[in-house]
């Protein structure tokens, strides 16, 4: 079954500009070479909650497991928390439309 990724964070306002590269250029491609597609970043517009919210798929649980256990992954999240604060990650059963 496919498992879906879902994150958050808010962008430290010193780093936008940083971040929105290694977005673009590292993290989003990092994702799909690590095996996680369909990858959706939303932005909070309005409310109490994280800045941006993040998506990806794996074909399932196992794979999306050893993704997150790997070395890249790692080094991955790691990069990203230099030009975020509050990240969170889960993993749920992907389904049809917008999850929490």
């Amino acid at each position: 079954m496919p498992t879906k990724l879902i994150m958050r964070w808010d962008v430290r306002k010193e780093t936008e500009s940083e971040y929105f590269e290694f977005l673009v250029h590292e993290f989003i491609p990092g994702m799909n070479r690590l095996g996680i597609g369909d990858i959706q970043v939303w932005y909070t517009a309005y409310g109490e909650c994280e800045q941006k919210l993040a998506s990806g798929i794996a074909p399932g649980a196992d794979q999306m497991k050893q993704i997150l256990a790997s070395r890249d992954w790692g080094h991955l999240t790691e990069r990203l928390q230099k030009f975020v604060d509050s990240y969170s990650q889960k993993v749920i059963p992907a389904t049809r439309g917008f999850q929490l």
